[in-house]
C-alpha cells in the first residue's frame, strides 16, 4: 500500500516511520504553522538530516506562510482544528493526486495533540479525497521517538510550533 505520512517534525517521524514500515511510505513536509521562522528552519533542517541518514523519500510542500496560518487561526472557531485540517488536507490532496492509497500523520504520536479531532478531520478528508486515512494512536512511542531523535542528533523542539502554543509555553 502506498502511504503519505504527514510529518510535523523529524523527532515525531522517527518512530512513526518505523511503525508504517509495512507500507510503501513517502513523507510529506507541510507545516506553515511553525513560528518563528528560525524554528521553521531548524525543523526543516532536522527533517533533511533525517532523510539523508535514513534514505527517506520526502516531499517538501509549500512555503513558510505565517500570515496565512495566523489569519486562518484567528478566523477559525478552533485554531488547532484549523491547523490540523490545513496540514491534513494538503496530505490528502497530495495522496489523491499522486496515486497514493492513503495518508496519516506523525501528530498522533504526541500526547499533547487532540487525537479525537485529528481522527475526525482525517476521516472527513478521506471521504472528500477518496484516499484512506490511517489513524494509529502512537503515543506509546513518544519517549522512544525522543531517544531515536537524540541518537540521530536531530533538533528537538519544545512546543507544537505555532505562535499561540509558544505564547502558552512561556505564560506557564
Amino acid at each position: 500500500m502506498k502511504l503519505i505520512i504527514h510529518a510535523c517534525c523529524a523527532p515525531c517521524l522517527t518512530y512513526t516511520y518505523e511503525e508504517f514500515a509495512a507500507h510503501d511510505r513517502t513523507v510529506l513536509w507541510f507545516n506553515p504553522n511553525i513560528h518563528p521562522y528560525k524554528e521553521y528552519e531548524n525543523r526543516l533542517k532536522a527533517m533533511e538530516r533525517y532523510a539523508e541518514l535514513h534514505e527517506v523519500d520526502i516531499v517538501y510542500m509549500g512555503d513558510y506562510d505565517l500570515r496565512g496560518f495566523i489569519r486562518g487561526a484567528l478566523e477559525a472557531e478552533d485554531r488547532c482544528s484549523f491547523c490540523y485540517r490545513w496540514r491534513l488536507e494538503e496530505s490528502a490532496r497530495y495522496a489523491a493526486e499522486n496515486g497514493f492509497d492513503g495518508f496519516t500523520t506523525t501528530l498522533t504520536i504526541s500526547p499533547y495533540q487532540d487525537h479525537e479531532k485529528i481522527k475526525h478531520i482525517g476521516r472527513s478528508l478521506s471521504g472528500e479525497y477518496g484516499v484512506e486515512f490511517f489513524y494509529r494512536d502512537m503515543r506509546e512511542g513518544f519517549r522512544k521517538s525522543h531517544r531515536m531523535a537524540r541518537e540521530d542528533d536531530l533538533y528537538m523542539q519544545k512546543y507544537c510550533g505555532c505562535i499561540f502554543s509558544e505564547e502558552e509555553r512561556y505564560r506557564k
